[in-house]
């Protein structure tokens, strides 16, 4: 990219949330054009104090990717450079560094507190005492159950220090970084107690006290069976664990869960029955669309070619008149 085109990317075209694009852009300036992942993680790091890994995962993930859309940088492996530095006269770098700082600085002065979402968890957590929270929540966010392979894991207050919250591992959760930055001190959720939940079963329901020889697969969550009253050979119903009876009161790890096993068990189908050319997915959620057991429950049912003489319509064959259209 020329110059003129980054100096107007700078001054114009430059959206921030946050200061990272021109720190990036100032930190590749100040390493002549090529700067390795750590080393911008650590120049984040001199604006504010926080761990290097989350800052690899800043650059990769959100500062990165947007120059990089913008073709302001490259990346190889972790090394990433600014396109077209070495076309830069000297005193063109160092306008473009100070314009750089001007951004970060003017973000600063109008923001204020910028830093404050890298706060919440601020004071030292022992080493000993952040595994166990991380191993207690399985290694995932207790919000949004993403695993600690794709967000870094914090752990959090959940009645924050400055609402007199301690450091017992009563008050501590396991919250990505995304879910921690957007959680206000304000809130003391307790997403624990959210997680026992999970564990809801009912002991007069057929799908809570299943019999484990018949699941075909299952997770942390949810599982899967042959339906006892199949629509076509190898219906599967695919059903939480948690006793709920709605579909759309199932929490995002649930529904996460339960559309895990959805394909894992379409592919296994694809593979058990070559005949299977379509699916029909669907939940009757209450009475008046069929539902007959109180618990919520997915079907999944393979369609083959000539199975029944007119398929078009699909679903909407639950109101026989309207399948036709």
């Amino acid at each position: 990219m020329e110059f003129k085109q980054l100096r107007f990317f700078l001054e114009n075209k430059m959206r921030m949330s946050h200061i990272y694009q021109p720190v990036m852009i100032l930190n590749l300036l100040m390493k002549g054009g090529e700067s390795d992942r750590s080393e911008i993680a650590e120049y984040i790091l001199s604006f504010d104090e926080s761990q290097i890994e989350y800052y690899e995962k800043v650059v990769d993930n959100m500062v990165g990717k947007v120059l990089r859309k913008h073709k302001i940088v490259s990346k190889e492996k972790t090394k990433y450079n600014l396109n077209d530095y070495t076309q830069y006269s000297k005193d063109e770098i160092s306008e473009l560094k100070y314009i750089c700082r001007l951004k970060i600085q003017d973000f600063i002065d109008k923001r204020r507190n910028v830093w404050e979402h890298r706060k919440k968890s601020s004071g030292y957590i022992s080493g000993s005492i952040r595994y166990e929270i991380f191993k207690r929540a399985n290694m995932r966010c207790e919000l949004c159950g993403v695993s600690n392979k794709v967000k870094a894991l914090e752990v959090d207050h959940i009645i924050p220090r400055n609402k007199g919250g301690n450091d017992d591992f009563s008050n501590l959760q396991s919250l990505c970084y995304s879910c921690n930055a957007m959680k206000r001190d304000k809130d003391d959720t307790d997403f624990a107690q959210m997680r026992k939940m999970y564990d809801d079963r009912d002991s007069d329901c057929l799908f809570c006290n299943i019999d484990e020889s018949t699941i075909i697969i299952d997770n942390e969550l949810a599982f899967c069976m042959y339906d006892k009253f199949p629509v076509t050979e190898y219906h599967v119903l695919i059903i939480p664990k948690r006793h709920v009876s709605s579909y759309f009161d199932l929490f995002q790890p649930e529904l996460n869960a339960v559309n895990h096993l959805i394909q894992k068990t379409k592919k296994l189908l694809d593979r058990k029955d070559s005949l299977i050319t379509s699916y029909n997915i669907g939940v009757n959620n209450g009475v008046d669309s069929g539902q007959t057991i109180d618990h919520c429950h997915i079907h999944l049912i393979p369609r083959r070619k000539n199975d029944t003489a007119k398929p078009a319509g699909g679903v909407r064959g639950v109101i026989a008149d309207k399948q036709s259209y």
